[in-house]
């Protein structure tokens, strides 16, 4: 794993789009390097760079909301599996049905992987916006589509295959959304805020999956007394919202390229972009997979244990408690709801959490939570109240936020800059697919076969076991400079002591600050 503390000057300026404004401290531009010595140029110098902390906060709130929209394509689809079973998979078993919804949700997962193969390494060379932008257009279109199809009573076995066609659009375009979106905001975020600024990525993910859910119990409460209507086409209307919501997030990630700030980085980065582009262009997959591997086996890991308990507790409950408990579907709906908002109040306070006692401490205490509550958590759900089961559902869900509050700046964190979005996109998406797409369909099918209803929580405990694994052989990353970056941080006094703190162990030469493009530099020179 590469080490935190390495500046890389020459990747320091994007030619892409930024998420905000930053001034670096720093000598003259540096001289072409060759690729092998990309990752060492600036080790042990001072370069420093200066974020505008509002215009942080503006981009951060874009891609959570962009974030927000498209998780709520992508979850829709989980709150309403039981009655999308009735509609594409008619059958005298329930559990045939939704088995076969399940099988169709997990299909997507499974060309995750590889539209992160195309989106990482085009994010990595043509820019993180414009690839988050393609994604939003592509998740967009997927959902519509699904409101549009005709069901299995209308056309046959072809109204399950056009739903696999679309579910296979989502997936495909999922498998650059998250690594693009924690990417973005990582690289731009003030490293003694990483977490904090990271954290709203998951806020977003979480406000979507709400108003997923939350449409689909208003739904299912209107539709109570007349459950045709539902089949018929009251199910469609979720889906054909995303239409209209893909173009409001459309314009929230392309609006940021317009800002004059990013004019002027754009303009001073393209002196360094032939030689940026010619580096890129020697970076392939084998690189960043394989030269990787380390991080890369860390990163599934920790994606493993984050979202096999993130799919078990937010796309799997609700048709468990129907479907296995014969709970009331919109009661179960609710809870779901209420626990997502629960998270949501709690997850930006987790985020603090990790950049003051570090991310290590709270990922551990997720995971040694879901090894020793899962149990008990599901003998409360499964007790049938309504007490119980909020309170088993509140146990998971405040244990999950020890994941959504942490890995959006822990991921990015394992990966040095020339390869990150590409590495990130491919890790996390080849251990969601085969890992966390998957819980639905495995628990299922586990319950199926040895009639233990506990399985659930079962599946939970090993997926913790890893994840401790993983925090145990990892690096702490918090308030340190990511991998192949320079220190981050929100005011050029920070950068000034950054700078008298370097300099003080070495025999370089501070520079002078000066005015360049309107923006304020305040120069310090590493060593040769």
């Amino acid at each position: 794993m590469q080490s935190s503390q390495r500046a890389q000057a020459s990747e320091h300026v994007p030619t892409q789009s930024p998420v905000a404004p930053r001034t670096r401290t720093g000598g003259s531009a540096p001289d072409p390097v060759e690729p092998e010595k990309l990752e060492k140029r600036g080790q042990g110098g001072s370069d420093v760079t200066v974020v505008d902390p509002s215009m942080v906060k503006r981009a951060v709130s874009a891609a959570a909301v962009g974030n927000a929209m498209e998780w709520f394509d992508f979850g829709v689809y989980s709150y309403i599996a039981v009655t999308l079973g009735q509609v594409f998979f008619p059958s005298g078993n329930p559990t045939a049905q939704l088995l076969s919804t399940f099988g169709t949700f997990a299909a997507a997962f499974l060309v995750r992987p590889i539209g992160g193969m195309v989106f990482g390494p085009l994010g990595d060379r043509i820019g993180r916006q414009k690839i988050l932008a393609i994604t939003m257009i592509m998740m967009a279109a997927g959902t519509f589509a699904i409101g549009l199809i005709p069901s299995y009573a209308s056309i046959g076995v072809w109204a399950p295959i056009l739903l696999l066609v679309a579910r296979l659009v989502q997936g495909f375009s999922t498998g650059g959304e998250y690594g693009g979106a924690s990417t973005f905001i990582a690289e731009y975020a003030p490293d003694k805020k990483r977490g904090f600024m990271g954290s709203w990525l998951e806020f977003g993910t979480l406000a979507g999956y709400v108003g997923g859910a939350g449409l689909v119990t208003l739904l299912t409460y209107l539709f109570r007394h007349d459950h045709d209507a539902l089949l018929s086409w009251g199910w469609r209307i979720p889906f054909l919202v995303a239409g209209p919501m893909g173009i409001i997030g459309l314009y929230l990630r392309m609006r940021l390229e317009e800002t004059p700030a990013f004019a002027q980085l754009e303009q001073e980065a393209r002196t360094k972009e032939k030689e940026r582009r010619e580096v890129e262009k020697k970076i392939g997959l084998r690189e960043m997979i394989f030269g990787q591997w380390r991080a890369m086996l860390l990163c599934v890991g920790l994606v493993l244990v984050f979202n096999v308990t993130d799919y078990m507790l937010l796309s799997y409950m609700p048709s468990y408690l129907t479907s296995e408990l014969k709970y009331d579907e919109t009661h179960g709906l609710l809870v779901v709801l209420a626990v997502m908002v629960v998270m949501m109040c709690v997850q930006p306070f987790a985020g603090r959490l990790t950049d003051r006692f570090g991310r290590r401490p709270v990922i551990a205490t997720g995971c040694v939570g879901f090894l020793v509550l899962s149990v008990p958590s599901l003998l409360l759900i499964r007790q049938g109240s309504l007490a119980g089961i909020a309170l088993g559902m509140a146990v998971l869900g405040l244990l999950l936020v020890c994941f959504t509050s942490t890995m959006p700046s822990t991921l990015p964190a394992l990966f040095p800059t020339k390869v990150r979005y590409g590495s990130l996109s491919i890790g996390f998406n080849i251990s969601v697919s085969v890992f966390g797409g998957t819980t639905p369909l495995v628990v299922t099918a586990l319950i199926g076969a040895t009639g233990n209803n506990m399985m659930p929580a079962f599946y939970m405990m090993a997926a913790a076991v890893v994840g401790g694994i993983a925090v145990l052989l990892m690096s702490e990353s918090a308030r340190k400079p990511l991998p192949g970056s320079p220190p981050a941080v929100e005011t050029e006094s920070e950068a000034r002591a950054l700078r008298r703190a370097a300099s003080s162990g070495t025999s370089g030469t501070p520079g002078t600050s000066g005015s360049a493009a309107g923006k304020r530099r305040v120069a310090a020179e590493s060593p040769a």
